[in-house]
């Protein structure tokens, strides 16, 4: 009898298992039910936010993998902001905090690494923080326009914090989450096949919007309002394209390396799908990474065969391409005028804000200090929520101080990506992804001279991502 008591009290265990799962299905059903009936699509997502918290407080890699997913398309008007009617609830926001709390409970166990590197949080949180602590104090000196127009979603210090500062860490700890997963990973170039579901889902998301909106392709190529035609889906071009472009580095050299030949089709399709997407965003930034990125390519994976590939896709790219592209790449070149060939960006915004550097030269005055500049209060600018050139406003809201911290910081990424490419103890296939995450990163360094930002942006997701991975493959690495 005492040899049968613990697998009666095993049984007796388990009933009471299901009994609370059954239970906890019925109030789920329940719950979603009486949501449904309130607050109809929104509680949809509510419930499916719930269960998806449930399956990651299981296992928080599986917060990990939608995370991946869904966080580079979170930023479209096709992902929910809002839950419920509440700022700041939305099933990322969720999912996010759903990870790290299921993390905090069991997925430290056998993860000995620290969660927060220190090089992510003293050269690049700590300044970033600091900078939106700095422009809490300005909110009141934001150009009215901009809460006319609804250009911005706050009207008060902490809506300001929470918008600019908290929402954008929120990627950034979507690093660190991605570590822990690939750390426990029994296979952890299997990583790619989510981030694969996530650039199809991007270019799905456009592709479509193009098709169903009935727009000519030309259209868009045209400087004006059709650099404005993605806002609809809320997303500009120039973010779409960074977005993709970075995706299209980190598969590149990961399909050049991969050895299983049903993955690698998947990827060459899936390289295929983001040039189309990419060029249909018409951004001359991004158009640009995406030449820089096959040049780097063809540089270090130079021989008769990469030539041969590069030689043909020339061609079918050159027979393909209609001629609008090739007006828009050289929009204002023959002009001589620098301002058209930089669509404004330097009479119009770049040459009023410089002066603006030595108010605060050393740490800056706050994130987004742009929309209380001056020049933006005195009419003598372009009205823009960021100065377009990454090192500009990394000066103006963190400093000089912070953008040398800020550059620290992605130096060190790019050793550990260089590091890890060459790595002896990665498969071939994870070698290649971090060959073109340092690809990428010379992209994001050449292209943040047109736009985009050094502090974290959902555009660079893709980069983020692969930060955590190269983090979690540090974790895993042999003692020796």
């Amino acid at each position: 009898m005492a040899a049968a008591s613990p697998n009666l009290k095993a049984t007796a265990a388990t009933g009471l298992g299901l009994g609370a799962g059954a239970l906890a299905l019925v109030a789920l059903g329940a719950l979603s039910g009486a949501l449904l009936a309130f607050g109809e699509v929104q509680a949809l997502y509510l419930c499916l936010s719930i269960v998806a918290t449930i399956a990651v407080l299981y296992d928080f890699r599986a917060g990990v993998v939608l995370l991946i997913v869904l966080l580079p398309i979170s930023a479209s008007n096709v992902f929910p902001h809002e839950l419920m009617g509440l700022k700041g609830l939305n099933p990322i926001n969720v999912l996010v905090l759903a990870t790290l709390g299921s993390y905090a409970l069991h997925g430290r166990i056998g993860h000995n690494a620290p969660f927060l590197p220190k090089p992510l949080v003293w050269l690049y949180l700590v300044p970033f923080f600091a900078a939106g602590l700095l422009g809490m104090r300005h909110v009141d000196d934001i150009l009215p326009l901009f809460y006319e127009t609804e250009a911005i979603n706050f009207t008060e210090a902490l809506g300001y914090f929470r918008d600019l500062v908290v929402k954008p860490a929120l990627i950034v700890l979507v690093a660190p989450l991605v570590a822990a997963a690939m750390a426990k990973a029994q296979k952890p170039e299997r990583f790619l096949i989510p981030i694969v579901i996530s650039v199809w889902a991007v270019c799905f998301v456009e592709i479509v919007f193009v098709i169903v909106s009935g727009v000519r392709i030309g259209e868009l190529a045209q400087v004006g309002p059709a650099r404005q035609f993605f806002l609809a889906i809320g997303l500009h071009a120039n973010d779409i394209g960074r977005l993709l472009a970075m995706a299209y580095a980190l598969l590149l050299f990961a399909w050049w390396e991969h050895k299983s030949p049903g993955f690698k089709l998947v990827l060459f399709i899936t390289l295929g799908l983001i040039s189309i997407a990419l060029v249909l965003t018409f951004s001359r930034g991004a158009l640009l990474g995406f030449f820089l990125v096959n040049a780097l390519f063809l540089m270090w994976k130079f021989n008769a065969k990469t030539l041969s590939l590069a030689l043909l896709a020339a061609t079918v790219a050159l027979a393909l391409a209609p001629g609008y592209l090739y007006t828009r790449i050289m929009l204002g070149v023959d002009s001589g005028d620098v301002d058209t060939f930089t669509a404004g960006r330097v009479g119009g915004i770049w040459l009023p804000l410089l002066p603006e550097i030595w108010r605060s030269p050393l740490w800056g005055n706050g994130v987004g200090s742009v929309m209380w500049s001056y020049p933006m209060l005195t009419d003598a600018m372009t009205p823009v929520l960021h100065p377009h050139n990454a090192y500009l406003e990394a000066v103006l809201d963190a400093g000089f101080i912070g953008l040398a911290l800020f550059l620290t910081y992605y130096w060190t990424v790019w050793k550990g990506f260089r590091s890890l490419g060459s790595h002896a103890y990665l498969s071939p296939a994870l070698r290649g992804f971090f060959q073109g995450a340092a690809a990428g990163l010379i992209a994001f360094f050449v292209t943040g001279w047109a736009g985009s930002s050094l502090m974290p942006r959902f555009d660079w997701s893709f980069l983020w991502i692969a930060i955590g991975m190269m983090y979690g493959m540090f974790a895993r690495k042999p003692a020796s």
